[in-house]
């Protein structure tokens, strides 16, 4: 049984960021972009790049089409580090939204179903 307790925002440091660097990273590569540039665009090593697109980092968490296809269209949009920050910000935002970020809480961490304090006002 999983006992500690891990909070919302530790799953999107620990999981869900990867995750998003992971498929900006595999969406810049299927546009044509090299390795080096992809690493520097996302502000991370080049072989960071290598493991997400070789299945070795970030591949807990899986995305519905729906996050793909936005974080396809936000890869187009990453020019800069400021960009970069506004594209992952409005991918959080969704996962949010789409309440995918309870959904691997949960599997993560013992947490009830009928858990909704993220949403809390």
């Amino acid at each position: 049984m999983k006992t500690q307790l891990i909070m919302p925002q530790e799953v999107e440091v620990f999981y869900v960021i990867p995750t998003i660097r992971r498929e900006l990273a595999f969406a810049m590569k299927a546009a044509g972009k090299k390795q080096k540039e992809i690493a520097e665009l996302l502000c991370v090593k080049e072989s960071t790049i290598s493991q997400y697109l070789n299945d070795k980092r970030a591949t807990e968490v899986k995305l519905n089409e729906q996050l793909k296809s936005a974080a396809t269209a936000a890869a187009a949009r990453v020019k800069d580090k400021v960009t970069l920050i506004a594209e992952t910000q409005k991918l959080l935002g969704l996962i949010k939204e789409g309440k995918t970020l309870c959904e691997i809480h949960r599997s993560i961490a013992n947490i009830p179903k009928s858990c909704d304090v993220c949403f809390l006002k």
